[in-house]
């Protein structure tokens, strides 16, 4: 991709439903240029799709928050699976580094996010966590 590949995405990431023309304006390239590149990020799988974010989708969550855990021995895949069924958890990534599993948790309440916290603690073979509640969001995918 070059700049005016990531210039487009961005600009997508911004709005998704801008028209061609808008997009063509804000970006200096012709609607048939933009068109063009679109298509050819989608073919490539640079853009695997579009999304929409709805007012309930952030209001759903209003306690959220990142957990990072560090896990002994070989229960990585055992706690992995226990993580992706508990309906709190939004995503749920492996990692490198310092924690083995990073998940993203949403909830109603903080005594609900303290609820979780204490059921992922409690799972054997989690041996340490630090957890981080997100206050704001300045952009999301």
């Amino acid at each position: 991709m070059d700049k005016t590949d990531n210039e487009l995405i961005a600009a997508l990431r911004h709005d998704a439903r801008a028209s061609l023309s808008d997009l063509s304006a804000r970006l200096g390239l012709s609607r048939a240029t933009v068109r063009s590149r679109i298509e050819k990020l989608r073919t490539r799988g640079d853009i695997l799709g579009f999304t929409v974010v709805l007012r309930e989708d952030t209001l759903r969550d209003l306690v959220r928050g990142l957990m990072m855990i560090s896990i002994e021995g070989g229960g990585t895949e055992r706690i992995i699976r226990t993580l992706q069924g508990m309906v709190e958890l939004r995503a749920v990534h492996s990692t490198n580094g310092r924690w083995d599993v990073i998940v993203e948790i949403g909830t109603d309440t903080l005594e609900t996010f303290d609820a979780v916290l204490f059921r992922i603690r409690r799972l054997e073979g989690v041996v340490a966590s630090e957890t981080s509640l997100l206050l704001s969001t300045r952009k999301s995918a």
